[in-house]
């Protein structure tokens, strides 16, 4: 009897023992997948938990990386890459780039002649200003205005200067009297103010004809203007061995009064004037918004409707009428930046 008491005892502790050692396989199972779930969380890398960090800023991590490794030779600063979604989220270098303040406006209009003696020598014209203006930096407007007939040979050529242009044309007739006189360039320019007051093409305006020649410079300087700005013009005329110099007489940048300087065979010769009768079209530039001023048409008397309703003329007037809103250019007008070539007859007026 003993003997099957001892059997039942030995039997009774085996079981308990093969019960611990399956519950201590069971716990140990549960730990390994345990931990095994929370490593697979866990990134294997240090360039994950770049990736991690960016792209809980909202930007792809590749393109932060190469922008970073491009800026410092391809070394990546970890301090930037720590505040990489400040550089680019707000007040970053990038933001600071795309609130800088843009350039004006140029508005640069040309003239043109209808005369047969002058149409072989537009097209050679049209393409040195053109590609005197392609120097210039952007943004600028080419504004190009000339006759009906001469239109799609100008058309061809506008189409490959690469420049943003808008081409205007009128139907007007013109004897060579007229445009040797000036009136077709004076109709021209009405045409051109015409086509920028009603389309609010705001920005400086600038008459570039085809004989002018620039300082690259000059266009840097034009768009400083606020209101008005003249300079000295350089004018050589076919045919005769002299130079006339004309334009603003300047303390600093202020305008006091105007001069002209002709420099012939004879010497030299120099005039002033508190005010010219009138200002050339190739010495001043102004600022477009002049053309819709809403006191524009209350200058004038009803008895002298001509002169608001002209705006060639109302600009010309206007520019002399207050020297304290005219800025000389360069600061000290000492400078001639513009060359002119006048191909008129000596007689008539440019």
């Amino acid at each position: 009897m003993g003997s099957s008491a001892d059997h039942g005892g030995a039997g009774g502790r085996g079981k308990k023992q093969g019960s611990q050692l399956w519950k201590k396989a069971l716990l140990h199972s549960c730990l390994c997948f345990v931990m095994g779930f929370f490593t697979g969380f866990a990134p294997s890398s240090v360039s994950d938990w770049t990736s991690a960090a960016v792209s809980a800023g909202g930007v792809g991590s590749s393109h932060v990386v190469r922008a970073l490794q491009t800026a410092a030779g391809g070394a990546v600063n970890r301090s930037l890459l720590a505040h990489g979604s400040a550089l680019i989220g707000g007040s970053g270098l990038l933001d600071a780039a795309a609130t800088a303040t843009p350039r004006p406006l140029l508005v640069v209009v040309t003239t043109t002649e209808s005369a047969p003696a002058a149409s072989g020598e537009r097209t050679a014209a049209l393409t040195r200003m053109a590609h005197t203006l392609r120097l210039a930096a952007p943004p600028l407007l080419w504004v190009v205005v000339e006759a009906a007939p001469d239109v799609p040979a100008t058309a061809r050529l506008l189409r490959t200067t690469g420049l943003m242009y808008r081409h205007l044309t009128y139907k007007d007739n013109f004897t060579a009297a007229d445009a040797a006189a000036g009136k077709e360039r004076h109709h021209q320019r009405n045409v051109a103010l015409g086509h920028i007051e009603h389309h609010r093409l705001a920005g400086v305006v600038l008459f570039a004809g085809l004989g002018d020649v620039f300082d690259l410079r000059f266009f840097d300087q034009l768009r400083q203007i606020s209101a008005f700005g003249a300079w000295p013009v350089a004018t050589m005329a076919r045919g005769e061995r002299k130079v006339v110099v004309r334009g603003p007489a300047c303390s600093a940048s202020a305008v006091t009064g105007w001069f002209s300087q002709d420099f012939g065979g004879n010497g030299t010769a120099a005039a002033t004037t508190a005010r010219p009768p009138e200002v050339d079209a190739h010495g001043f530039a102004f600022n477009s918004s002049v053309l819709w001023d809403p006191e524009r048409w209350g200058r004038y008397p009803t008895s002298e409707p001509d002169k608001s309703q002209d705006s060639m003329k109302f600009v010309q007037q206007v520019v002399l009428e207050d020297f304290s809103k005219v800025k000389g250019i360069p600061s000290d007008c000492s400078e001639v930046m513009v060359w002119h070539v006048d191909s008129t007859p000596p007689s008539s007026s440019s």
